[in-house]
């Protein structure tokens, strides 16, 4: 128990604090509005950490991840299993929440100017771009804000600038000390936001968020069971089906107790050292996937934009709209996912991307935090699969014999 209460301490907290606020929506309805103003300084506060925190943070891990050497055909194999697994993942969460509303009959009335008419074109240079430098210091902008982050962390790599890269790191540390004194304040801002939220627009949103963590949860269990006995049957047939599973279940139960994927990375270096996975691949591709390989989050990414157009009764139609979220589904699992609040980013930039009003980000936020430990268990057990794919591809089809 004193385990559990450590791992999850924080998470029971802020649930505690959102259900807490619910009851005072319902109690007080439109009175609840006296509480917004609370909610508004944690929002505020959280804004604005978010533009230095995603410079920082991916500049100084860029300029220390290109610096490793690793072995090319390796590599690339790596990030092939990953983008695919990834994109698979949020395919088929995509699939399933256009087949199940997992939002219902709440709705949140969202304000929009006049629309205009913007090319196909036009809207990639605008979501990849700015006009001036100075665009970039805002959260509407955070995609180039993220592609300039990455350049200048390139930059810092090849000028081998050891200095400024360790001075990078420093400021993204302090970056993320102020996350952490920020989030003491948390649980007040949360209570008051959803009191507010709640007595503004009705108890309804208490049973969207109640349906969409059932139907994620659920998706998981799938996910799990199906694509990681296809993904193991791929690397080595049915030996590689029995493997994968007689050796996983210390890295899901490491992963559901932690809700860490970097915690489980000891665990999960032994479990693939028991499936024979040769020493060279695991020592690779496992600390890599522990920081930039997400099939739980790329699944979660699908379901918080989802979630959204349905709050704010948007249609979620059309083939842009779904290549869009496949394309943060993949960001989120393996570009901002080894970035230190990435999951932050993350729901920023599915914000900025989309439109959607500043307000959006705590709920989106909410739906991180309760589903993050089945996300974990996929994000970790995805690893060790991934592994095996990689082993097939530069091993060949016999590598579980010859080992």
């Amino acid at each position: 128990m004193k385990k559990f209460w450590k791992n999850y301490k924080f998470p029971i907290i802020l649930l505690i604090s959102i259900i807490i606020g619910c009851i005072l929506g319902i109690v007080l309805k439109e009175d609840a509005v006296i509480l917004k103003p609370f909610g508004t300084i944690f929002l505020n506060l959280m804004y604005t950490i978010v533009v230095p925190l995603v410079f920082f943070t991916i500049s100084s891990s860029i300029a220390k991840m290109v610096n490793l050497k690793r072995l090319g055909k390796i590599l690339k194999y790596v990030f092939l299993v990953f983008i695919i697994t990834s994109a698979v993942a949020g395919i088929l969460m995509l699939g399933v929440v256009k087949v199940i509303d997992p939002v219902g009959d709440a709705n949140i009335v969202l304000e929009q100017g006049e629309a205009t008419e913007v090319s196909i074109g036009d809207q990639i240079v605008q979501a990849l771009t700015v006009t001036d430098f100075s665009n970039l210091l805002s959260r509407s902008n955070m995609l180039p804000l993220i592609i300039f982050s990455i350049l200048f962390g390139i930059g810092v790599t090849l000028t081998k600038s050891d200095n400024i890269a360790n001075g990078l790191q420093s400021i993204s540390n302090i970056m993320m000390k102020i996350i952490n004194i920020i989030m003491y304040y948390a649980p007040i801002g949360l209570c008051a936001y959803f009191a507010n939220l709640i007595g503004e627009f009705g108890p309804q949103l208490i049973g969207s968020y109640a349906k969409s963590m059932i139907l994620y949860y659920v998706v998981c269990v799938i996910y799990f069971i199906v694509f990681y006995y296809l993904y193991a049957y791929i690397a080595g047939k049915k030996k590689g089906v029995k493997l994968f599973f007689k050796n996983i279940f210390s890295s899901t139960a490491t992963s559901l107790a932690t809700q860490s994927s970097l915690a489980s990375l000891p665990t999960n270096l032994d479990t693939a050292s028991k499936m024979n996975i040769p020493k060279d691949i695991r020592d690779v591709t496992l600390p890599i996937g522990a920081t930039m390989h997400m099939e739980g989050s790329s699944m979660g990414a699908i379901l918080k934009i989802v979630f959204l157009f349905g709050i704010f009764n948007m249609p979620f139609t059309s083939f842009d709209t779904y290549l869009i979220a496949i394309v943060i589904a993949v960001l989120s699992a393996v570009v901002m996912s080894g970035i230190p609040g990435g999951g932050l980013i993350g729901e920023m930039l599915i914000v900025s991307l989309y439109g959607f009003p500043l307000e959006a980000f705590p709920i989106i936020a909410t739906i991180g935090w309760l589903i993050d430990p089945p996300a974990t268990c996929l994000n970790v057990v995805g690893d060790v699969s991934s592994s095996m794919l990689v082993t097939r591809l530069v091993e060949g089809n016999n590598w579980i014999k010859e080992k």
